[in-house]
């Protein structure tokens, strides 16, 4: 059940970023979120939403897995590993804090799954 909640957060986390990236990147709390400057988050804000829809991808493989209750375990993990992958990329290429939004809570529920197994 921890890691079924776990896995529920990461995707919450997931739709967050999307709606961030999709619909407030060119607004203050978009600049305040990812640090940007009004004119580069004007200039890449069609960039962002598509960025944004990749991580509404996982969300929903999340939510999937999660809908399929204990049969989803494969697919809950490929998606809670895409996201780990994609924070550790994150965290090497823009800042380490997605380590802790993205990657941390994919591993804890990883883990948590696997343990519950």
């Amino acid at each position: 059940m921890i890691g079924n909640i776990l896995t529920g957060l990461v995707a919450l986390i997931h739709c967050y970023i999307v709606y961030l990236e999709m619909v407030l990147w060119d607004t203050p709390r978009g600049h305040k979120a990812f640090n940007l400057k009004p004119d580069f988050a004007s200039a890449s804000k069609v960039l962002a939403a598509n960025q944004g829809l990749y991580n509404g991808f996982l969300a929903a493989g999340l939510i999937w897995g999660l809908y399929l209750g204990t049969g989803g375990f494969q697919i809950k993990m490929f998606f809670l590993l895409c996201v780990a992958v994609a924070g550790l990329y994150g965290g090497a290429s823009v800042g380490r804090k997605i380590l802790f939004v993205q990657t941390l809570p994919a591993v804890l529920a990883i883990i948590a799954l696997w343990l519950g197994r």
